[in-house]
């Protein structure tokens, strides 16, 4: 089976690149890949960066498992929801690089980050289940709300509307967005900035600031785990 996920730690920073196939699809596969890839940077002590491939992050979930059955569906979604939960609480700052479009699940990693950076083009930002014929899961629910400007929360979770790299930094998806030619020199910069970073004083302030959106995760994965989309 070939690997979804690559790793590269050099200079305490773990570069983490999504690359399955052309919309970076979030599957199984990729997630474990993921979880492991975090275990070693958290083993390294290093910034994580996750990053897809030029012009997208991630177009969302994998559809051949969304469309199996609703239990497969299910399964796939508390998987990346405890995903996003653990990239929440990571103990080293996490800066997701888009590099393009990022929707439904890519977005959501968005939103899972300490740090987000951009990059300048005709690219599309946001969450599109109502669109497609999804009911957004509880855990979707409670993390754009917790990290979405609030007057961006009705029109981003219930009317799906998709957004430009400018005004995703507007509704809080994006915290920086920069040129193509100058995304990979800014991306390693605040990298290296963030490791100058005290780590435990990171990890607990992060846990505080956080804690009533943790809880109500936690209690939403729990409701999606025997819920339904």
């Amino acid at each position: 089976m070939t690997d979804v996920v690559a790793i590269n730690i050099e200079n305490k920073v773990a570069t983490i690149t999504i690359q399955n196939g052309k919309v970076n699809a979030i599957s199984h596969q990729v997630i474990d890949e993921l979880n492991k890839a975090l275990d070693k940077a958290q083993e390294a002590e290093a910034v994580v960066v996750i990053t897809g491939k030029p012009g997208m992050l991630s177009g969302g979930y994998d559809l051949n498992v969304m469309r199996e059955s609703m239990s497969s569906a299910m399964q796939l979604v508390e998987k990346g929801s405890t995903l996003s939960r653990r990239l929440l609480s990571f103990p080293y700052p996490v800066l997701v690089a888009c590099p393009g479009h990022a929707v439904a699940k890519g977005a959501f990693l968005l939103l899972s980050a300490d740090y987000r950076i951009g990059v300048e083009g005709d690219f599309k930002i946001g969450l599109n289940e109502v669109a497609i014929g999804m009911s957004m899961h509880d855990a979707g629910v409670e993390l754009a709300r917790g990290r979405l400007a609030p007057v961006f929360f009705n029109r981003s979770v219930i009317l799906a509307e998709m957004v430009s790299p400018q005004d995703a930094i507007t509704m809080g998806f994006l915290d920086k967005v920069v040129d193509e030619s100058q995304f990979l020199p800014t991306v390693n910069f605040i990298a290296q900035a963030m490791t100058k970073l005290d780590m435990k004083a990171h990890y607990n302030t992060k846990l505080k600031a956080r804690a009533d959106l943790l809880k109500k995760l936690d209690a939403a994965i729990e409701k999606d785990r025997h819920g339904s989309l």
